[in-house]
């Protein structure tokens, strides 16, 4: 029997990642080897959870957020009795393999959010800490405490050095998130080298000044009585999160220890060896775990089986004793939305007043907040242009402030749209089909684009709430005016981008997002449009549709939000003139091209000329059309009419270009069809 079970368990690990990183001739053996000792307190001692089922939903969350580490997580998957065999340790980084090069969730079990983008970890951890206190607050009662789990995560310098870390983690300070527990591998290592070169500042007095709590362990290479001490004190404050920073050795017991060559690259076979002869194992073995460190983890795994055996019982006593509200937790829990929620959609006529789609989509946020409690709102400090929180919302504040309480519903997340981004992806990621949504303007998408993006790759039902989505919204001028942005999310995998013309187009984005498992990019008007004859919630479905035609068409007018009404004036200007012109509303081209191609082609038939209207940039529309009008330069600033004659986005200039097309056309002999397959 090994003397000391816990330091071979340690050991185990540090030469288990040394292998598997050389096995695949690349990643990262540096951060394993230095962060095994506190994984070691964190996976063996620490959290609950149940291999057997990855999704026991009041299970310890853990976000590795210096992602390139992610063999440390794998091997303690594996370890610990989730469906990560020695074998999938082998097929690191390899194609189609559970173990891909950084975390990603879905790809393998016991991930809870896709890390790699540094930064982007830790700000999840701050979303899915915001999401236990916002559930317990809501459902926990007297005896029956529901939703009680920590939140822990291990992070590195390169997180620290992050921006979009340091917006995240003001946050969680300004929330009181107690049971959020940071450990912060300090390592003094990042790629160029020694930090020295660039990071200098003193972590723990800046986190002291965002309302931290923050211990120090001088030894985390060997001392777990001290980092097991660390995380019973960061437990025992219970108003303020905690970071935990663990002086550690990279690449641990490598002739390379201490040096940025053990950072991003495999050991040598010669080191390897070395390796295990220091730590008592067999120089000549690979892959090696000894059963008594099976056993040992086992232990672990046992006991949050049968924690979530008790959390079971626990819940079907909530039930009984709280009927409603159990009914309500059950089916969330079963990742259904409220019965005929739909219902609650606001629907209109041409006789309703014009209305800017940022007040429509208020209008549909307020009907749904009692329908749909599990939508979660907020704003990066732009509230009141964003109109994103209905009026009997209470504030997700700590109750200490007197802004609001834990039951909120709406997050204040000040001008940090990065941040706000990334805590949504948190709070998606929790489950209890939580339906998070935030707003600012859509030029500012792209500030915070690498959470958006992670959104996207991570199947998480995020909603971007985007107002001011055009040349538009004027006088703010071209800093404000998004131009290329919609072209960005309209080429991103996995993400629907919703342009709405009027109200029940409004409906329908909503009614798309909240039933879809992606991101969704929606974007809103600032000035006030006209309610569409032949609009209706259900056609956003189908991503584009016919709004009106004409029995002789002679052209396909197809254009979104601001611009399907000057479409319509465009329409009535050629009927004047005797041309027919087809009207087509695309609020969605991501579900269009997800239509039969008969339906497609109903709605763009072949050998109709097309031109595209959007007061964005025109780029990506050819896919559509065969002339565009839009933007090919910046804005400016001015009046939003006047802008909209300045760069000859208006009915006339679409007329008088829809007259060259079709002029164009029949003198060449033939109109080149749209979407060719292949």
């Amino acid at each position: 029997m090994v003397q000391n079970i816990e330091q071979h368990a340690i050991n185990t690990v540090r030469v288990l990642a040394a292998d598997v990183v050389r096995g695949a001739n690349s990643g990262h053996p540096g951060a394993p080897m230095g962060c095994a000792p506190m994984a070691h307190v964190l996976f063996g001692k620490e959290m609950t959870f149940n291999p057997k089922n990855p999704a026991f939903i009041n299970r310890d969350r853990f976000v590795l957020s210096n992602g390139h580490g992610c063999a440390l997580q794998y091997i303690y998957l594996h370890l610990l009795g989730y469906d990560v065999s020695l074998e999938d340790l082998k097929l690191f980084r390899q194609v189609g393999s559970k173990t891909p090069g950084h975390p990603e969730l879905h790809d393998t079990p016991g991930i809870e959010v896709t890390t790699g983008p540094l930064g982007q970890g830790i700000s999840n951890a701050v979303g899915l800490a915001a999401a236990e206190a916002q559930l317990a607050a809501t459902y926990n009662r007297p005896g029956f405490e529901l939703f009680n789990n920590y939140t822990y995560t291990i992070l590195g310098d390169g997180c620290l050095q992050e921006g979009v870390a340091a917006e995240a983690v003001s946050l969680a300070g300004h929330w009181k998130l107690g049971k959020l527990i940071a450990l912060y591998d300090d390592n003094a290592i990042t790629i160029d080298g020694d930090t020295a070169v660039s990071f200098t500042e003193d972590v723990l007095k800046r986190f002291e000044s965002y309302g931290w709590h923050t211990v120090y362990v001088a030894d985390g290479d060997s001392d777990i009585a001290s980092i097991e001490a660390a995380i019973a004190e960061a437990k025992a404050v219970t108003d303020k999160p905690t970071l935990i920073k663990v002086k550690t050795t990279i690449g641990y017991g490598s002739l390379l220890q201490g040096e940025e060559k053990v950072h991003g690259a495999p050991l040598t076979v010669d080191d390897i060896k070395q390796v295990k002869e220091k730590f008592g194992f067999n120089p000549d073995e690979k892959y090696v775990v000894p059963k008594e460190v099976y056993e040992f983890y086992g232990a672990r795994a046992a006991a949050g089986a049968a924690a979530e055996t008790e959390w079971n019982a626990l819940l079907e006593k909530y039930v009984q004793q709280f009927p409603t509200e159990g009914a309500d937790l059950k089916r969330r829990l079963a990742g259904q939305l409220p019965e005929g929620w739909e219902a609650a959609l606001p629907r209109f006529t041409p006789a309703d007043a014009a209305v800017a789609t940022r007040k429509l989509s208020e209008g549909v946020l307020t009907a749904l907040a009692d329908k749909v409690p599990e939508m979660l709102g907020g704003s990066a400090d732009l509230t009141g242009s964003n109109l994103t929180r209905w009026k009997q919302a209470v504030d997700f504040q700590h109750p200490s402030t007197g802004l609001g309480d834990y039951t909120g519903r709406y997050f204040r997340y000040g001008v940090r749209e990065h941040a706000m981004f990334a805590v949504m992806n948190g709070l998606a990621a929790y489950g209890v089909n939580i339906i998070p949504y935030g707003g600012t303007f859509l030029n500012f998408l792209t500030y915070g684009w690498g959470a958006a993006r992670l959104s996207a790759l991570s199947h998480l039902r995020v909603i971007y709430v985007m107002t001011h989505d055009s040349i538009g919204l004027g006088e703010d001028g071209p800093t404000h005016q998004p131009i290329e942005t919609l072209a960005l999310t309209r080429a991103t995998p996995n993400m629907l981008t919703f342009r709405p013309a009027d109200g029940n187009e409004t409906s329908g984005v909503y009614l798309a997002a909240l039933t879809t498992d992606r991101p969704s990019i929606v974007a809103l008007s600032r000035q006030n449009l006209p309610q569409l004859e032949g609009s209706t919630v259900e056609a956003v479905l189908k991503g584009a549709y016919v709004l009106q035609d004409a029995a002789d068409a002679k052209v396909a007018l197809v254009a979104t939000g601001s611009e399907v009404s000057l479409a319509v004036e465009a329409a009535k200007l050629l009927a004047g003139q005797g041309i027919g012109a087809r009207v087509v509303s695309m609020p969605c081209s991501e579900l269009f091209d997800e239509q039969p191609s008969e339906y497609r082609k109903s709605v763009l038939p072949a050998n109709l000329p097309a031109i595209a209207i959007e007061a964005l940039g025109t780029f990506g529309w050819e896919k559509y059309s065969h002339a565009q009008i839009g933007m090919t330069s910046f804005g400016a600033s001015g009046p939003a009419p006047k802008l909209y004659a300045k760069f000859g986005i208006t009915a006339e200039a679409t007329a008088a270009k829809a007259q060259a097309v079709i002029a164009h056309y029949a003198k060449v002999g033939y109109v080149p069809e749209l979407g060719v397959e292949f």
